[in-house]
């Protein structure tokens, strides 16, 4: 059992969807703590709901990035976690904490990166009339939403869509691919290559999406 730490600073829904995955007989990984950064964000709720013991560490009782990084590396190896999960902690990690954690530390950014990178994405989806957008799921490097790739999902932008409604598309498919990559790292699938995510036996898929699909 690949043992997890999830990082979070909201509502946590993408931590319940790894919650959920654990409740599988077959999922190869175990939570074992979860951190947040805001003592009232609602995921915290949604841990101690499912047994899973929970830290509350704020930035704001540190001077700087620096010490703050080396306290939730403290909690985090005291815990015994193998893998780092940032979902929806809206921190800045600093280079040291990321260096530390190389290839141990993965996050959910809600875009097709290196697309859209950064925040108030479907905003801008929107705005520049994509016809697609997704989500991805990559190994964490020193400058913002970059990294090895190791999972990604597409869906479509409709004409009449406003940022919420992509938002809610999205999601959807976060609380799959999230899963999905974890379990991908605890079966040994995934090796970093030349800054590339490569997995073993994962097959492409066939199909073709066009936007507009009818004119």
């Amino acid at each position: 059992m690949l043992k997890l730490a999830v990082l979070i600073s909201g509502r946590g829904s993408n931590l319940q969807a790894l919650i959920d995955a654990g409740a599988k007989k077959d999922w190869p990984a175990e939570i074992v703590l979860v951190i947040s950064n805001v003592a009232a964000a609602p995921g915290l709720a949604r841990a101690n709901k499912a047994g899973i013991p929970t830290k509350v560490i704020s930035h704001k009782d540190f001077t700087g990035r620096e010490p703050f990084d080396a306290a939730m590396t403290e909690a985090i190896e005291a815990a015994g976690a193998e893998l780092v999960c940032l979902a929806g902690f809206m921190r800045l990690l600093s280079d040291s904490f990321i260096a530390h954690w190389r290839d141990r530390l993965i996050n959910i950014h809600p875009s097709l990166l290196p697309a859209f990178k950064g925040l108030h994405v479907h905003e801008r989806v929107v705005e520049m009339g994509a016809r697609f957008s997704g989500c991805t799921v990559h190994y964490v490097r020193p400058e913002m939403d970059t990294g090895p790739i190791i999972a990604q999902a597409v869906v479509p932008v409709r004409a009449d869509d406003d940022a919420d409604a992509v938002a809610q598309r999205v999601l959807a498919q976060e609380h799959k691919i999230y899963p999905l990559a974890v379990r991908l790292i605890a079966e040994g699938r995934v090796r970093v290559a030349n800054e590339i995510a490569v997995i073993d036996g994962a097959e492409a898929p066939t199909g073709v999406l066009v936007n507009p699909a009818k004119v």
